[in-house]
């Protein structure tokens, strides 16, 4: 900050350590922006202050000041690409005072036709930038007709930048409440949506390995031992957790969930233990983390095999001594939690590569379940459909769908990779193309075709075509698993990670898939961003 503004603005300091301040607070971008205009009015002159955030393309603005100030002014919305001096500015990230010369041979008034200012005015452009974003520009004007000092302008820019960050640290707060806000909703809508219907669903099973299944897990759930739930992706390993903590003393106490895949792993420590005020940049307040909100109760740690090594150990800690530290404090928090973990990679493989401890599998795996895929359990189909149905008509209000002999028998005869939530995917689609109340043979379009019993496991993008008539064409290995791959990607709407992403149907780890896609020239599904990978 120059020194000679320093000395001429002696409230600068102060002010300075305010907007610091702002950019740690909980307020919403809104006031933050409010009080960002006023701590400008307090060392620069001007006539409009004007905040314009980029939105796809164009300069909206969200915030004014100064006698100038009108509603069209906070109405003004720009063509970033039709003003190269504001782009200019953005792009170097500097911020510039524009002079007479300037105005008269520039790319115009961003305010023209808005406001009536003389040729020549005072103006500068200050662009609003932090880390790898550009958020937007503030722009002053005075109708006097003298260009800003270049003192000045350091400042301001100074100011841009610090503002920036408090947008940042804002837009992070946002990310991270959505995160718990879908991870709350989820955990309410799967619990109006289930009720008690996983437990009979798994009492009422046809197939002998699900019976035992069902016995063994009733008899773990009177205890605290940790389980490990172990199964093919879909298999409904989420459902048989909620279904232990369901038959457990703890019924009444807290169930909570952790998808080890679905957070970042730069966010997962703060998920798990909490965090406390000042840990991190967008740490403003206190808050719990997952062992915390389930103590009580039952917390399931879904997908534990994608749990950073890294974080292994502090997690190994915390279930030894039943205590841990939030993430940027140095007190001990307690917990009475039932840990039940998940998983359709093979630890002992992991184990085996270093991807996971053995001391925390066995930590893990007191007592493992394993969730047979549906094709070992074909006999199920006709409870399952009927249970999926009805839990479909809850959402869709598309009630006494049934599926019929021709239909189940064509269920029967597909191998089902997804398992129960491609079953369900599959029921979904015929409810919707069907228009009476019967789903029959007919109804059911399945991806891959009838392959029955011929697939033993995950999909694998390493599987050749089956024989070929003599004489008859034969596509390339490369084609085969591109083409697979899209197929794969189809059936889950171009997601990638997560439990029913392509990963996980295919048998493989993402960054894998990724490469390979990236091989294969596969960019990403027309129509699907990353961003339903969250």
């Amino acid at each position: 900050m120059p020194d000679e503004l320093m000395g001429r603005h002696p409230e600068v300091t102060q002010d300075a350590r305010e907007l610091v301040e702002l950019a740690t607070t909980e307020e919403g971008v809104g006031e933050l922006l409010r009080r960002g205009l006023d701590w400008v009015s307090r060392v620069v002159p001007f006539d409009l202050a004007t905040l314009f955030l980029l939105k796809e393309g164009r300069l909206e603005a969200v915030a004014a000041r100064g006698p100038l100030a009108n509603q069209a002014v906070r109405k003004h919305s720009l063509q970033l690409a039709d003003f190269p001096s504001l782009k200019q500015a953005l792009e170097t990230r500097r911020a510039r005072a524009f002079t007479e010369e300037d105005h008269s041979h520039g790319d115009g008034d961003p305010f023209d036709g808005v406001l009536d200012l003389p040729a020549g005015h005072s103006c500068m452009v200050v662009p609003l930038c932090a880390g790898e974003r550009c958020y937007g520009v503030l722009t002053l004007d005075r109708v006097q007709c003298e260009t800003y000092a270049q003192p000045v302008v350091d400042l301001v820019e100074v100011y841009g930048q610090m503002l920036a960050t408090a947008l940042q640290g804002a837009e992070q707060r946002a990310t991270a409440e959505r995160l718990h806000r879908q991870d709350h909703e989820h955990a309410k809508l799967l619990e109006s949506q289930l009720g008690g219907d996983s437990e009979g669903i798994l009492e009422t099973s046809l197939s002998p390995v699900m019976r035992d299944l069902s016995l063994r897990a009733r008899q773990v759930a009177e205890t605290d031992t940790p389980v490990l739930i172990t199964g093919e992706t879909g298999t409904g390993k989420e459902r048989l957790a909620r279904a232990i903590h369901r038959w457990s003393a703890r019924a009444d106490q807290p169930f909570v969930s952790l998808n080890c895949a679905a957070i970042p792993a730069g966010l997962l420590e703060s998920e798990l233990f909490g965090h406390v005020k000042g840990a991190f940049t967008g740490a403003n307040r206190d808050r719990a983390g997952r062992f915390q909100m389930a103590h009580g109760g039952t917390l399931l740690l879904d997908e534990i095999g994608e749990l950073p090594v890294e974080l292994q150990a502090k997690l190994l800690r915390a279930l030894q001594e039943k205590s841990f530290e939030p993430v940027g404090s140095d007190k001990t928090v307690r917990a009475d939690v039932r840990i039940l973990a998940a998983t359709h990679v093979d630890l002992h493989q992991a184990i085996a590569q270093k991807r996971f401890r053995e001391d925390l599998f066995y930590r893990l795996s007191v007592f493992p379940l394993r969730l047979p895929p549906l094709r070992e359990r074909r006999e199920d189909l006709p409870q399952l459909t009927a249970f999926l149905l009805e839990e479909q008509a809850k959402r869709t209000g598309r009630r006494g769908m049934r599926v019929t002999a021709s239909g189940l028998t064509r269920l029967a005869s597909y191998d089902w990779p997804g398992n129960l939530r491609e079953l369900a995917n599959a029921l979904e689609r015929a409810t919707i193309l069907t228009r009476g109340q019967e789903l029959t043979a007919q109804s059911f379009d399945l991806a891959n075709g009838e392959r029955a019993r011929e697939v033993p496991g995950p999909v694998s993008v390493e599987e050749t075509p089956a024989p070929l008539p003599a004489g008859a064409k034969v596509a390339t290995l490369a084609a085969v698993q591109r083409e697979h791959i899209l197929r794969v990607l189809t059936l889950t709407r171009g997601r990638v990670y997560g439990e029913g992403g392509a990963a996980a149907l295919l048998g493989l780890k993402p960054s894998t898939l990724q490469s390979r896609m990236k091989k294969l020239g596969i960019e990403r599904l027309e129509g699907f961003t990353a961003a339903e990978d969250a």
